[in-house]
């Protein structure tokens, strides 16, 4: 679960890059036409850096705040474990914050300035028991998973003495036996993580960090409160927020010849760690431990506090009072003014006699292979570089932190490992639109050839178009003249036609007249042959009358063989034109026939001289269309070219 998280407000600035001392910690994602910063939650160290720069308020922490008022409506038993920076940041409504969370049922309240009594008891104990100098504290929980991520070469010497948090938290459940849910009012972000280390065996299950827990308290009014204190006495544990504070109880205890080594804020801490990294860890520094903490300002102003934001000096002299109260209140204690640090830490020592030092070791875990980046190698590295347009020597040190890295080697290790995009480099930009300027320079003068090279054509062309519609229309007006000679040739031949049609029909008129005549010849041909061979029949009876007649009947006979003979003609002159009158009929009969094809023929010619007439209208009709578009066309062209 990520502590530190990037909402929809963030534009990409790379400030939070800058600020991280935790390589890929802040990712830098390509987002549209930019780039968003992500949190990577197993490399973040909760150390509050990207907050203070963030001027977008892209950045933001979660904490338990919302889950412990839940919890407390369900009925959940809790008490309250109080950072001391509660009293500096709110001194005005320290009580009456506490008698709001009293009358919303909380059990109990203990200030964590006596758990930080206990830490430095624990520390002069486990120094001086167990020669263990040179080592660097651990309250801060930035620090501790700093040095578990980035650094765990130094773990052996990270003090294992529990933080003030959860010494009072082991006192509280061991010693008072509270068996209550613990909470603890913290200024700082990063405690989420202590809490739920592991390590830690869960004693504390909600950290309340002082800017949401009052934003909650002011949202929800709690109505009849009454101020409350809290319950246990403690002396200079409570200027362990202050700057340099774990180091002062030391000088309070030991005296000033004990050196610690003063060392906070986040722009340096993690830069000393590992600058110092090999002599840290070799002990050979002269000190007895560092007194190392992420914040500036120390946790008087955590990331989790309002003072924060505008660093009120009110809340710096505020401790100031307190640790005058704990010098002047504790006299004849540890912490009392009248005493040597010799007889205070005698008196520390009796004070928690009962403790067992065991109770609040600890121990820490190296988290450094989850966050470990490569190392790429010189040829990996140069790859990288040349992606980034930064082939020479000069622009691979050019060092702008634009990016948000101290160095162009830092950016390409970081584009190696994925934590960085080569986007987010101001000069591969920069690079980019120079080539790309270049490539316009070339393109316009490309252009401005070209442009010269169309002018010429233009001019050419324009020539030729004109030929080339003079010769169109030209033609045109000949597919014109001839389709209008064709309409009108067409039309002819489909009158013509017609009156061919109606001679077919006066043709057959006649033919079938004429049959008529025919047939009535043959009629009358054979009423003659009848009257032929009845003469006949008539004239050999005659010549048979005329030959018993003998003498007499010569001339009778005569006259009968003529009419035999002529009898014997008419037949034969009718029987020949029985035989012509049926060549005729049969002559008439084909010409019948042929009549009717024709007049077919008329009306299959007629209906095509009819559809070809349609075509010839509509082909004179296209043609004009055709010259219109033709003079639209050519329009068209010379504008074109004239423009």
């Amino acid at each position: 679960m990520s502590l530190v998280r990037t909402n929809d407000k963030c534009i990409g600035c790379n400030r939070c890059i800058r600020a991280c001392s935790s390589m890929g910690a802040n990712v830098a994602v390509e987002k549209g036409r930019g780039n968003i910063i992500e949190v990577d939650s197993e490399r973040c160290i909760a150390c509050g850096a990207c907050l203070d720069v963030c001027e977008h308020g892209a950045r933001e922490y979660i904490d338990d705040v919302e889950r412990f008022f839940e919890d407390l409506k369900k009925g959940v038993k809790i008490s309250v474990l109080i950072a001391p920076a509660f009293l500096a940041n709110y001194s005005r409504d320290y009580e009456n914050y506490l008698g709001m969370l009293k009358k919303l049922g909380v059990n109990r309240f203990i200030s964590v300035s006596f758990g930080a009594d206990i830490t430095t008891w624990g520390y002069i104990k486990y120094i001086t028991e167990n020669k263990y100098y040179g080592s660097i504290s651990q309250p801060c929980p930035a620090v501790v998973g700093y040095i578990e991520r980035y650094a765990p070469e130094l773990l052996p010497k990270l003090m294992p003495v529990q933080s003030p948090m959860m010494c009072a938290a082991i006192y509280v459940n061991k010693y008072m036996k509270v068996s209550d849910k613990l909470a603890f009012i913290s200024p700082c972000i990063a405690k989420k993580n202590e809490i739920d280390d592991p390590n830690n065996k869960g004693y504390i299950s909600y950290n309340l960090t002082f800017k949401h827990l009052v934003q909650y308290l002011k949202a929800h009014p709690v109505i009849g409160a009454t101020p409350y204190k809290d319950e246990i006495e403690y002396g200079l544990g409570s200027i362990y927020p202050m700057p340099g504070g774990l180091k002062e109880n030391v000088y309070w205890l030991l005296g000033e010849d004990a050196l610690v080594r003063q060392m906070e804020g986040e722009a340096h801490m993690y830069e000393y760690l590992q600058r110092n990294k090999e002599i840290l860890k070799a002990g050979k520094t002269p000190y007895l431990f560092v007194d190392a903490l992420n914040c500036t300002n120390g946790c008087l102003y955590g990331p989790g506090t309002e003072a924060r934001a505008d660093m009120t000096e009110d809340v710096f002299m505020a401790i100031q009072r307190i640790k005058a109260n704990s010098k002047n209140n504790s006299r004849r204690s540890a912490w009392g003014k009248g005493l040597t640090p010799k007889k205070r830490l005698s008196a520390l020592n009796k004070q928690f006699a009962n403790l067992d030092l065991n109770d609040f070791v600890r121990k820490y875990t190296d988290r450094s292979e989850i966050c470990a980046h490569k190392i790429p190698t010189a040829k990996e590295l140069d790859e990288v570089f040349n992606s980034l347009k930064k082939d020479t020597k000069e622009k691979r040190m050019i060092d702008c932190r634009c990016c948000g890295y101290d160095s162009c080697h830092e950016m390409a290790v970081a584009i190696f490992n994925g934590f960085n995009h080569r986007d987010n480099c101001v000069h591969f930009i920069k690079d980019l639109a120079f080539d790309e300027k270049d490539k316009a320079l070339e393109l316009t003068e490309e252009v401005r050839r070209a442009q010269d090279e169309m002018r010429e054509k233009k001019a050419s062309l324009a020539n030729e178009i004109e030929e080339n519609f003079g010769t169109l229309k030209n033609t045109i007006n000949k597919i014109d003249e001839t389709s209008s000679d064709n309409a009108y040739q067409t039309g002819s031949i489909s009158s013509e036609m017609s009156e061919v049609d109606e001679f077919a029909a006066e043709l057959k008129t006649v033919l079938n007249r004429i049959e008529t005549y025919l047939n009535k010849l043959e009629e009358n041909n054979a009423a003659v042959i009848a009257i032929s061979s009845q003469t006949n029949l008539l004239a050999l009876n005659a010549s048979i009358e005329a030959a018993r007649a003998g003498q007499a009947g010569k001339g009778f006979a005569v006259v009968a063989n003529e009419i035999k003979k002529l009898a014997e003609d008419s037949k034969e002159t009718a029987d020949d034109s029985n035989a012509n009158n049926k060549d005729i009929k049969e002559t008439i009969e084909h010409l019948i026939q042929e009549s009717g094809k024709l007049s077919e023929i008329v009306g299959r010619v007629n209906g095509r001289a009819a559809t070809l007439v349609s075509s010839s209208e509509e082909t004179a009709a296209s043609i004009s269309l055709m010259k219109e578009v033709a003079d639209n066309a050519e329009r068209s062209l010379r504008q074109m070219l004239d423009g």
